[in-house]
């Protein structure tokens, strides 16, 4: 989710990050709804009939599909992507990503088809770059930048959520009819703001505009700042109730059951570039929320 700065930041704000960082490090550290209508309507649509799952704990290839999380954004350095620390795909050890623990050949057998900033309109053309490939595993983690906008009004619909996400479910069962698909949840943007604002230089960092809609004016607890906060939460579970409604359509779509927005992180796991992205050690436990969920002991009678 590259909500990490703006689009085309400058070289001033790399800077004035570089600047906060010196000055502050020796007096901080980083320790070890949408309305009720729209999320009833849109999030929480009727009962699904699940199909029959199949499921295959050792697929010999995969792709991952999302946005700066699955990029490793901020995990190695300022405003880059480090994909060797993705939770998905990552080649360091001290992740241990998903591929590297399920397949015999993750350098080769492995592909990040993710980009920092996408969001959810963005998930239909990486499936169809997926679909070329030909991998027997796909995973999709997307819609934090969905939810993390300018202004609450500025989220992304639910209903569009939903039209572009059943549109990736459906070319990926189209093109990669024997592929098996896992969808972890959205990450919960509220604790986010809970464990990032504690940080004194996290507080100033958020000021150049990463994720305003959750994260503008971290210090307030008006009572309109709460309830903005609080529609972004609504908003990101509306999204989730997407993820697991559509994938449950598909016979080899497979959800998290909201294992990756229902984990308590830590600052330790938050970037010390940017308190937004997973750091190394958030990556390490991002890829053992997931391989847990998707292959872990019993996931195949799942």
């Amino acid at each position: 989710m590259r909500q990490s700065l703006p689009r085309g930041v400058s070289g001033a704000l790399i800077a004035l990050i570089a600047l906060l960082t010196t000055a502050l490090a020796a007096g901080c550290s980083a320790p070890a709804g949408p309305d009720s209508t729209e999320a009833g309507a849109a999030g929480r649509a009727g009962t699904v009939k699940r199909p029959a799952k199949i499921w295959d704990t050792t697929p010999s290839s995969l792709a991952a599909l999302g946005d700066s999380i699955t990029r490793a954004f901020d995990a190695c350095g300022i405003l880059t992507d480090c994909p060797d620390l993705s939770w998905a795909t990552g080649s360091r050890r001290s992740v241990a990503s998903v591929a590297s623990r399920v397949l015999d050949k993750p350098d080769t057998e492995s592909w990040n088809l993710a980009a920092s900033g996408a969001r959810m309109h963005d998930l239909p053309a990486q499936a169809r770059k997926a679909a070329e490939l030909r991998p027997q595993q796909v995973t999709i983690l997307m819609g934090a930048n969905d939810a993390c906008a300018r202004s609450t009004d500025r989220m992304t619909p639910v209903a569009e959520y939903r039209r572009d996400f059943s549109a990736a479910l459906q070319t990926l069962d189209r093109d990669l009819p024997k592929a098996q698909v896992f969808v972890a949840s959205v990450p919960d943007l509220m604790r986010l703001w809970e464990v990032g604002r504690q940080n004194v230089l996290g507080r100033q960092v958020w000021k150049l505009g990463l994720c305003p809609s959750m994260l503008g004016d971290a210090e307030s607890m008006s009572t309109a700042a709460q309830k903005r906060r609080q529609t972004v939460r609504e908003r990101v579970m509306a999204y989730n109730d997407v993820l697991r409604q559509e994938c449950a359509r598909h016979k080899r779509c497979r959800y998290d059951d909201g294992a990756v927005f229902d984990y308590r992180f830590t600052q330790k796991e938050l970037s010390r570039w940017d308190w937004f992205h997973p750091s190394e050690a958030g990556q390490a436990k991002l890829a053992g929320l997931v391989y847990a969920a998707a292959f872990g002991p019993g996931s195949a009678g799942r």
